[in-house]
């Protein structure tokens, strides 16, 4: 038998990203263990714990805030993976989210709403590398489309100042506007400007945040839709990563990022801002009946369009056909089952508008890049 591993676990408790990491470290433990832990509760940014100077470990699992925490974790000569991504150039293994996909499902999801002008509500400049990111990956892909982007960034630090920044902001953003923030935290700070400045949401601005957390999300008004970031299975995959190192194996080149997110829609973008009744016609029947096993002449049946018009306004506006929209609700569908429910994959097949299991599961890796039942497993990492 191996000896057990003494492993710190540096990652704060009073965040819901935080506590999904715990939770999937736990989830490991219980898979693979057992394993010594040393963990306290505690609030991101804190100092380091002063037992970490002498401890004797094996590995370290760290949300590395700062350069205090940084010297301290390295000072320890242990295996140490870095959960938080904040400080460039560490030389430390990272485990964390695929930031290029969250914007791209971010773009994807308020394009789908038919928005034409796009805003990104950010931090200052330097302040996290990977919200600087979200925020060029946001830009460059809107661009791309063919439309322009607006950026704020505060320059104050104090929430009233910043609200009046913000404010201001807004009132002078076209409309309507989809708008993404590059966490809940802005989110819903951002709502609060909204309501401030007498903008109605998610009619004149529907806003996206990133991390869903459900305290945060249900605490802002509307209710605030948000990509989940799958902190749990982040969590898993550190824990696995750190238990390889501790027994020799070499650190992988640029460390691990994770695409597991997706759109957890709430009342923030809630609309369709298409000025064409007919295509919000088509889109509703679509996002309702899809599942119902629809295609596109059942779609041309509720309209007073034919099919070539009907095809070339929904590229116009949606960026994509009739067709693959039928599609991108029956996959978000099956996705949904997939990770709530318990039912056999024939059975999400069905509910999801599919005619077959093997078409569906087909279609699903064709999309997904994995097959129906390997997301599930990975996916139920989240709960």
């Amino acid at each position: 038998m191996r000896k057990v591993p003494h492993v710190a676990v540096l990652i704060e408790t009073s965040r819901a990203y935080g506590r999904g990491l715990l939770e999937g470290v736990a989830e490991y433990v219980r898979a693979h263990g057992p394993w010594s832990i040393y963990f306290r509760p505690h609030g991101l940014g804190e100092p380091p714990p002063a037992w970490l100077k002498t401890w004797q470990g094996h590995g370290i699992l760290a949300r590395i805030d700062d350069e205090r925490m940084a010297r301290a974790v390295r000072a320890t000569g242990l295996p140490v993976i870095d959960l938080r991504g904040r400080l460039p150039n560490l030389g430390l293994p990272r485990v964390g989210v695929d930031n290029a996909a969250v914007t791209r499902l971010a773009v994807q999801h308020l394009r789908q709403r038919g928005l034409l002008h796009f805003a990104f509500c950010g931090l200052r400049r330097g302040e996290h590398v990977h919200m600087d990111q979200r925020c060029d990956d946001f830009e460059r892909l809107v661009r791309a489309a063919g439309h322009s982007c607006d950026v704020f960034r505060p320059r104050t630090a104090t929430w009233e100042r910043e609200q009046e920044q913000l404010v201001a902001w807004l009132r002078g953003l076209p409309r309507p506007v989809g708008i993404m923030t590059c966490n809940d935290d802005r989110g819903q700070q951002l709502l609060d400007a909204c309501r401030r400045g007498g903008i109605a949401v998610p009619d004149e601005a529907a806003v996206i945040g990133v991390d869903n957390d459900a305290l945060l999300c249900n605490l802002a008004t509307p209710p605030l839709t948000s990509i989940d970031v799958a902190p749990q299975r982040v969590g898993f995959e550190a824990a696995a990563l750190l238990d390889r190192l501790m027994v020799g194996d070499k650190p992988p080149l640029g460390g691990i990022v994770l695409d597991l997110c997706r759109v957890v829609t709430r009342q923030s973008t809630d609309v369709l801002a298409i000025d064409d009744p007919e295509l919000v016609k088509a889109v509703r029947f679509v996002r309702a009946r899809a599942c119902d096993g629809i295609n596109v002449e059942d779609v041309l049946a509720e309209v007073c369009l034919s099919r070539s018009v009907l095809e070339r306004r929904f590229k116009q506006v949606l960026g994509r056909t009739p067709k693959a929209e039928i599609l991108a609700v029956q996959i978000e569908r099956a996705r949904q089952l997939l990770t709530e429910t318990d039912l056999p994959l024939e059975a999400v097949a069905q509910r999801s508008g599919f005619h077959s299991e093997k078409y569906f599961g087909d279609v699903f890796y064709r999309k997904m890049g994995v097959r129906a039942g390997a997301y599930r497993r990975r996916a139920r990492l989240r709960d």
